[in-house]
């Protein structure tokens, strides 16, 4: 083995070193202040603890509590000083897992007696005090054997069994902070002083240990951690204006949804709520007419045969629901499965009778309801269901027809969050993972033109893009759009993925122009994806505040007097012969009663009309979230105004192009 390795930084400069040498020592041959501000090192993308001895060439970098990578060992290193300050404060309390998350980490552990609000504003004053400690990280190795023994020692029942998972004679990483230590498998930043002071402890939940209803139940943590105090504080904000934008007490005040106990993760849509949910549906059924596709229907309820037949079977069973039926004989038992996607049976539907290659492309889009069996844990209003309808659709279509394809399918998505609102918007490649099916040249192939394709939007101007290396679905890559929302969360929505899979396990086919059976390349699309989720993205991008054209009451007509109500209900019916929902309240109330009502039903627009409107032919116009004074306008130009208005963007889109 050569005693010289070759390193190379990321100013493309080449150096040789002595085999084994440390990150720490690498630093300080670069200079004596870089010592002081590196917490680890990357090497051919791996971020390893600064003491590790560096054994192979490659490429690297020093990685200081400023660089983006730092970020992932900050939130670490921060989940070990919670599990150490719980040890302190309640002894008795046996630690199992701290993974990093989205904005942070959280932490489960064994007690008794759940932890309480006050317990998390005393765990993290301890935690303040280990970090100002800045006590040093050092890492051992110790053999699986003695890490069981110490673990069982301590009552430490569920780092015993993730010892046990580990295969024997294999050793295994413990990390010190002090005299407190855990079995980690790394990296960690030099001390605890480099994690810093922006960090909270946001809330406590249950968890099943390893997620499994049938282990017993753990107290979660969840903590919040930013490289600096300003990014924390954003984040909070952020968190606050989220809670009152939340989609669930919005649902509430607007008379939207609910749910109960008796139908877990499904939604009992209320009259606007489902009108809401059917003018997203009207809105994508224009769009996907105006672009080629045909709308089908599949079964709910298949014989599993069919889904192990696609392999859904294999790798998506435990999320669906099973059902069974017999007749009067035992033997005659079938099991069946609700549908959690629609793809099977759209490939079943263009295998029913002969296609040819003039026939492709075929799309196939279904409004199709879908059941998920997601844990009880998992549901989160709108946002995560076991019962929802996606906006799916499938493109049968040749090798050659596919980039043009993949453009058309991206060019529709965007438009479509345009006219919501969404501009901001990231399409992420994802390439092959590392278990999938399909020969090595269909997934170059397939790869290759996503790859122009994306090359093509970027060309676009304002659309980002980037490229998640082995993210892709098992049998193609795929194409993911994230938009972002008015108050900054992105949100994962609309998917293209390619498949060489399904068509072939379904022996779907199409007679090519030489008369000989050929495989379609499917693509798998999704727009808003989950329709019920997208529209809990809406309700809290606009905090219910929805656009005209999409609001599901877009005025309310109210009077002042009694005397004003015939000239109200008239005012009415030519907003609704216009094309508006609107309503007439002719209760009698206090006209600043009604206004208040309707404006925390979020109605877009109200009309307040007494005896002296009737008399000049006017009505007062109030816009929601206006900060300007009530106008009053004459009646039949307030009416034009919002019937323009009230169009729908693409309809808009259509009148102008026949203009």
């Amino acid at each position: 083995m050569s005693s010289i390795i070759s390193l190379i930084f990321p100013d493309k400069s080449r150096r040789d070193y002595t085999f084994g040498i440390t990150g720490t020592d690498l630093a300080q041959s670069i200079s004596q202040s870089l010592v002081q501000e590196a917490i680890a090192y990357n090497l051919n993308g791996i971020l390893c603890d600064l003491s590790d001895p560096i054994t192979i060439s490659g490429r690297i970098e020093i990685i200081t509590r400023e660089d983006p990578q730092a970020l992932e060992l900050i939130r670490h290193d921060c989940a070990h000083v919670l599990a150490e300050a719980v040890q302190e404060l309640f002894p008795e309390t046996k630690i199992a897992i701290g993974p990093v998350i989205e904005n942070g980490f959280y932490y489960d552990f064994a007690r008794t007696q759940p932890f309480t609000l006050d317990d998390l504003t005393a765990l993290e004053k301890k935690m303040r005090a280990i970090i100002a400690q800045n006590k040093p990280y050092h890492k051992e190795i110790w053999s699986r054997e003695q890490a069981r023994k110490i673990f069982t020692e301590r009552g430490e029942i569920y780092k015993i069994e993730l010892l046990d998972a580990i295969s024997e004679g294999r050793d295994v990483k413990i990390y010190f902070q002090g005299d407190w230590f855990d079995l980690c498998s790394g990296p960690h930043m030099v001390s605890t002083g480099q994690i810093g002071s922006a960090f909270k402890l946001m809330k406590v939940a249950g968890a099943y240990w390893r997620g499994n209803s049938r282990n017993p139940m753990l107290t979660r943590i969840y903590g919040a951690v930013f490289a600096n105090d300003n990014d924390l504080r954003a984040y909070l904000t952020m968190l606050e204006a989220a809670e009152k934008r939340d989609h669930r007490r919005l649902g509430r005040e607007m008379d939207l949804f609910h749910f109960q106990e008796e139908g877990p993760g499904v939604i009992f849509w209320h009259a606007k709520g489902w009108k809401l949910f059917q003018n997203l549906v009207s809105y994508m059924r224009r769009r996907i007419d105006g672009d080629g596709y045909i709308e089908v229907n599949a079964p709910q309820v298949l014989d599993k045969n069919l889904w192990e037949m696609s392999g859904h079977w294999d790798w998506y069973k435990e999320k669906m629901f099973k059902v069974t039926s017999a007749d009067d004989h035992a033997e005659d038992e079938r099991v069946y499965a609700l549908k959690p996607m629609s793809c099977p049976g759209h490939v079943q539907i263009f295998r029913y009778g002969l296609k040819s290659y003039r026939d492709l492309p075929i799309k196939m889009a279904e409004f199709g309801t879908v059941h998920r069996c997601e844990p009880s844990g998992a549901l989160h209003g709108l946002m995560r269901v076991r019962s929802f309808t996606q906006d799916d659709a499938h493109i049968f279509c040749t090798d050659e027809q596919l980039a043009d394809e993949c453009l058309r399918i991206n060019n529709l998505i965007l438009s479509t969050y345009a006219d919501f609102g969404f501009h901001e918007v990231t399409v992420k490649l994802s390439t092959r993972p590392e278990k999938r099916v399909g020969s090595e040249a269909l997934w170059d192939r397939a790869e290759s033109i996503m790859g122009e394709v994306l090359k093509m939007i970027e060309q676009q101007g304002s659309i980002r893009t980037d490229i998640l290396p082995g993210e892709g679905a098992f049998y193609g890559p795929k194409f993911e759009y994230t938009l972002k929302d008015a108050i900054g969360r992105e949100w994962q929505c609309g998917t293209t993925q390619v498949d060489f899979n399904l068509p072939k396990r379904f022996g779907a086919f199409y007679i090519d122009k030489n008369s000989e059976k050929h495989q379609p390349v499917m693509i798998h699309r999704a727009i808003c994806g989950s329709l019920e989720r997208f529209i809990g993205i809406l309700i809290e991008n606009f905090s219910g505040h929805m656009p005209l054209w999409f609001a599901p009451l877009q005025t309310v007509v109210t009077t002042i007097t009694s005397e004003a109500d015939e000239y109200a209900k008239q005012a009415t019916a030519k907003l609704r012969a216009a094309g508006l929902v609107a309503v007439a309240d002719l209760r009698n109330e206090k006209i600043s009663y009604k206004v208040r009502e309707h404006s925390l039903q979020k109605v877009p627009v109200i009309l307040v009309c007494g005896k002296r409107e009737e008399v000049q032919g006017t009505i007062s116009v109030r816009r929601f979230g206006s900060r300007l004074r009530p106008v009053e306008l004459p009646l039949d130009h307030v009416v034009a105004q919002l019937r323009e208005e009230a169009t729908p963007p693409d309809i808009r889109r259509h009148k102008n192009r026949l203009e």
